[in-house]
C-alpha cells in the first residue's frame, strides 16, 4: 500500500521502485509492440522493465540489511541504490538512458541534510536527471525519451512555491503525458508508423508510479495517443534506442558493457567510440560507467574500453544472426518450472524438467529464468512460473528468450500444484500447440489452496485473525481461520471437494509430520468417495501445506 506522506523518503523509494516494477511489466508488451525507431526491434518495454528490475532488487537489498534493527535506510542509501541497480541492470539503449534519470535525479535526491525530499528538491531533482541523460546521449534527438524526461521537468519546474511534493509529481507524469503524445510529430519514423516513442512511454509509467508513491493516489491512466503500428513490425535487433539518424543499414553489431574508469578516460572513449559508431550512450560516475553503442567492429569497441579501464558484462549482439557462436543441437522441447522447495525441486527434475528455486521471500528475478531457459537448450521451452506475483517477471524473461530465436509459450501457473497438474500431461511427441493447450487446460482445472500462519492482527475475508492463527487460503484468498494446522486443512480441503473432484494433491512442509498426510489422505478416503489422494515433500518452502484438487 502506498504510503501518503506527501514527500520523497526511503520508503516512498521503495514504493516507487516497486510500482514502476508493476507498471512497466503491466505495460511491456504494449512498449515493446510501438518500438519503431530506429530498428523495430519490438525491445524497449522489455530493457526498460529489466533495468527497473535491478533497481528494485538493489534498493530491496538495503532494506534487507536493516531487517536486524528497527531503523530503516536513509533516503540517500535508498535512492543511491536504486541508481546503482539500474546502472550495473540497465539494457537497451532506453534502459541506459532510463539509468541516467534515476542516477540525475539520486545526486539531488541525497544530498545532505533532509533525509526525505520535499517538492523544491523533487523539482531539481527532475531538472538534473533530464540535463544528465541529455548530457549521456552523443547525439540526442527530439520526439524521444529525451524530450518527454525534459518536458517533465519543465511541467514540475513550472508548479506553484506552494504546491506539495505530491503535486511536483503529478505536474511532471502531466507534463511527459502531453509530450508523449506529441512525439510523433517531431520524429518522422513515429509519424509513418502512427505511434508514440516507446522509451517516452516508459517513463511515463515511471513517472506516473512515482506519483502514486509520494502522493498515494495513482494518477488516472489517460489515452497517450497512437500506440501501436498499423502492422506488426518484424523483429530486427536486441538494442533499442533514441539517438540513430539512420534507421536502415546501420552498423552490424551492438556492444554494451560495464566500465571501471576514471572521468578523463571516459571521455576520451566518448570520442573514439563516437567515431566507430552511432547510438553511443555513456552513463555512470564514480569510477563505474554503462557503455552502449552500436557498431561495425564489435572488437574495436571492447579495446577502446580496456584501454580507457577495465570493461566486464560485455554483451555483444548481431543484428543480423540470431548466434553468434555454434551451440551443440538442442533438444526439440522443455518445460522449466519454478518451484518453491528443493523437494519439489527434486520431483520436477525427475520428470526432466529444468527447475528454478524460489527461496523464500526471494523470487527468482527474470534474468534467472532466461537463464534457465537457455539451460534447458531446446528449440520450444514451456515456462510455469507457479506464482501470480511472477507474471510480469516471467513474461519479461520469455520475450527475452524468444528474441534469442526460442519459441517459448508461458503458462500462467499461480502455485505449484497447478505446475505440478501441467507437468503431469506434458508429451513432447505431441505438436507443440497441442502440449500447451493440454498442459495450460490441466493447471487450469487444478484448484489450489495453502496454510500460512497470520503474522499479526488483520482484516481477511474470513473475518479477523490474530497473530498467530492458521490462515487456510483458497485460490488466493483466506477462506479458512483455524488455531492448528489439521484442523485447518481439513476445513480447506472439505471446502475444495464440496465443490467436486477427481485428485488431492498435498505438498507437505519441512516441518509438517508424515502423520499429517496419513490423517488428511484418511479424512479424503472416508468422506469423499473415489476421490485419491497423493503426497510429495516439498522440502524448505514458506508454506506448511500446499494443496490441489483438480
Amino acid at each position: 500500500m502506498p504510503q501518503t506522506a506527501d514527500d520523497l523518503d526511503a520508503v516512498a523509494v521503495r514504493t516507487w521502485c516497486s510500482l514502476a516494477l508493476d507498471a512497466l511489466g503491466r505495460e511491456r508488451e504494449a512498449i515493446d509492440a510501438i518500438n519503431v525507431y530506429p530498428v523495430a526491434d519490438g525491445d524497449t518495454g522489455t530493457n526498460l522493465y529489466l533495468t527497473a528490475e535491478s533497481a528494485a532488487a538493489a534498493v530491496e537489498a538495503v532494506f534487507a540489511a536493516h531487517e536486524t534493527g528497527t531503523s530503516v535506510p536513509s533516503t540517500a542509501d535508498a535512492v543511491r541504490a536504486m541508481a546503482h541497480g539500474a546502472l550495473i541492470g540497465a539494457r537497451g539503449n532506453s534502459g541506459t538512458i532510463l539509468a541516467q534519470l534515476l542516477r540525475g535525479m539520486a545526486g539531488v535526491l541525497a544530498e545532505e541534510p533532509a533525509d526525505r525530499a520535499g517538492p523544491e528538491r523533487l523539482r531539481l531533482a527532475l531538472t538534473r536527471a533530464a540535463a544528465s541523460a541529455r548530457e549521456a546521449v552523443a547525439h540526442p534527438v527530439e520526439g524521444t525519451v529525451l524530450t518527454v524526461a525534459t518536458a517533465a521537468a519543465e511541467a514540475a519546474g513550472r508548479t506553484e512555491a506552494g504546491a506539495g511534493a505530491g503535486a511536483v509529481a503529478r505536474a511532471a507524469y502531466e507534463g511527459a503525458r502531453i509530450a508523449l503524445e506529441a512525439t510523433p510529430g517531431q520524429l518522422a519514423v513515429l509519424g509513418r508508423a502512427g505511434v508514440v516513442d516507446a522509451g517516452g512511454r516508459g517513463l511515463v509509467a515511471v513517472l506516473g508510479a512515482l506519483v502514486e508513491a509520494v502522493s498515494g493516489r495513482a494518477p488516472e491512466r489517460l489515452p497517450t495517443g497512437p500506440t501501436a503500428p498499423a502492422a506488426p513490425a518484424p523483429f530486427a535487433a536486441a538494442g533499442d534506442c533514441p539517438a540513430v539518424d539512420d534507421p536502415e543499414g546501420g552498423p552490424a553489431f551492438e556492444v554494451i558493457y560495464l566500465l571501471e574508469a576514471g572521468d578523463g578516460a571516459v571521455e576520451r572513449l566518448r570520442a573514439r567510440l563516437d567515431v566507430l559508431g552511432d547510438s553511443l550512450v555513456v552513463v555512470g560516475g564514480d569510477g563505474l560507467w554503462n557503455v552502449h553503442v552500436h557498431v561495425d567492429d564489435a572488437g574495436a569497441a571492447v579495446e577502446a574500453g580496456v584501454e580507457a579501464g577495465r570493461p566486464y558484462r560485455i554483451r555483444i549482439t548481431h543484428f543480423a544472426a540470431d548466434r553468434l557462436h555454434a551451440r551443440p543441437e538442442p533438444a526439440q522441447r522443455a518445460v522449466v518450472v519454478v518451484v518453491p522447495g528443493d523437494g519439489l525441486g527434486g520431483l520436477c527434475a525427475e520428470a526432466g524438467a529444468t527447475t528454478v528455486l524460489a527461496r523464500p521471500g526471494e523470487p527468482p528475478a527474470s534474468g534467472e529464468l532466461v537463464d534457465a531457459i537457455r539451460r534447458a537448450h531446446a528449440r520450444e521451452v514451456v515456462l510455469l512460473p507457479n506464482d501470480a506475483d511472477l507474471r510480469h517477471t516471467a513474461a519479461a524473461a520469455a520475450e527475452q528468450a524468444r528474441a534469442e530465436g526460442i519459441r517459448v509459450a508461458l503458462i500462467p501457473t499461480r502455485a505449484a500444484v497447478q505446475g505440478i497438474a501441467a507437468l503431469a500431461v506434458h508429451e513432447a511427441d505431441r505438436s507443440f500447440d497441442e502440449d500447451v493447450v493440454a498442459m495450460t487446460a490441466a493447471a487450469g482445472a487444478t484448484r489450489y489452496a495453502e496454510l500460512a500462519v497470520a503474522e499479526r492482527q488483520s482484516w481477511t475475508m474470513a473475518g479477523i485473525c490474530q497473530a498467530g492463527d492458521i490462515l487456510g487460503l483458497i485460490d488466493g484468498d483466506v477462506a479458512v481461520i483455524g488455531q492448528d494446522v489439521p484442523e485447518t486443512a481439513r476445513s480447506v480441503l472439505d471446502r475444495m471437494l464440496a465443490a467436486g473432484g477427481e485428485l488431492v494433491t498435498l505438498v507437505l512442509g519441512e516441518d509438517i509430520p508424515d502423520a499429517l498426510a496419513a490423517t488428511l489422505e484418511e479424512h479424503v478416503r472416508e468422506g469423499y468417495l473415489a476421490v485419491d489422494t497423493v503426497v510429495y515433500r516439498g522440502g524448505h518452502q514458506c508454506a506448511p501445506l500446499l494443496i490441489g484438487v483438480e
